[in-house]
């Protein structure tokens, strides 16, 4: 044991039972330790732990110390979840949570040392706020399960393979089928959800809009459909000529010089058969003839 870890353990073991609380106390001596000097301390509170009452004052200072000491496991195991949407500060406060549950439910008469059992304990608390909190679409258990399992395993194969992996790489990396990697893949949609009002930036017209002012407009298309349906049956009263004019000009898009050139007339005579059978099926439309 180092000469300041030593001195810290003899501090702890010389608080007597009845000092105050010190919530706000200095811990710039404790985050200078070194990684071997924070674990011994660490394991001297602990043992200092055991040996007072829960309910003193003493009892609550050095379980804050040990807290306070331990609290790079929890920016250790939250930087493995900064990739996931959501804040850096939640994580790590849900981290620090399942720090606190590990020091209380530490027993070291077990022989197991506090950081192998204390990273599986943050680790879970941490899981938990995203499966249960952070899905803005209610997803069942065993798919969000899935789709961690997926992500972890595609960013650790693109590191290895320097692109992304297929998915039939991943099933084969995670002993999986085809269609449980696709699952797991898809159910990643439901973790990432657009605002109604995040503006949409992709260039068109519609740029800079939220989506939300877009929600509810006309469609132009649906004032046709009356008109269309009435004029659908009055089609079958046109001659072949009518009507393959008008199928070439309008659902073709070509023009009057290439329907003349289709049909052998002239770009006149089109012009004329559009014009007359236009004019001819809006009257019929206007007074209310029906084809039948």
């Amino acid at each position: 044991m180092s000469a300041t870890t030593a001195q810290h353990a003899a501090t702890a073991s010389l608080v007597p039972k009845e000092a105050p609380p010190v919530p706000g106390a200095d811990q710039r001596p404790v985050r200078r330790l070194g990684k071997s000097e924070a674990r011994e301390l660490s394991d001297a509170l602990f043992r200092r732990l055991a040996e007072l009452e829960p309910e003193t004052p003493a009892y609550g200072y050095v379980r804050g110390t040990i807290i306070e000491l331990n609290m790079p496991l929890v920016r250790f195991v939250a930087a493995g979840f900064r990739h996931r949407a959501a804040e850096m500060d939640d994580i790590l406060q849900v981290g620090t949570i399942g720090l606190i549950k590990a020091v209380d439910g530490y027993d070291p008469n077990r022989g197991v040392e506090f950081v192998t059992y204390a990273l599986p304990t943050i680790t879970g608390e941490i899981k938990r706020f995203f499966r249960d909190t952070s899905w803005p679409l209610r997803v069942p258990r065993s798919i969000q399960e899935l789709y961690l399992r997926t992500a972890r395993a595609s960013d650790r194969l693109e590191q290895q393979l320097g692109r992304l992996p297929t998915p039939e790489e991943l099933a084969d990396d995670l002993g999986l089928t085809p269609e449980q990697v696709a699952t797991g893949l898809h159910a990643g949609h439901a973790f990432y959800c657009d605002s109604l009002d995040a503006t949409r930036d992709d260039g068109t017209d519609d740029s800079g809009n939220a989506l939300l002012d877009r929600l509810g407009d006309c469609d132009h298309n649906l004032d046709l459909v009356i008109f269309r349906e009435a004029v659908r049956p009055l089609l079958r009263l046109l001659t072949n000529r009518e009507r393959t004019v008008l199928l070439l000009r309008f659902w073709g898009d070509c023009t009057q010089s290439e329907i003349a050139e289709r049909i052998g007339v002239s770009q006149m005579q089109v012009s004329r058969v559009l014009s007359a059978t236009l004019a001819r099926l809006r009257e019929q439309v206007e007074n209310g003839e029906t084809g039948r």
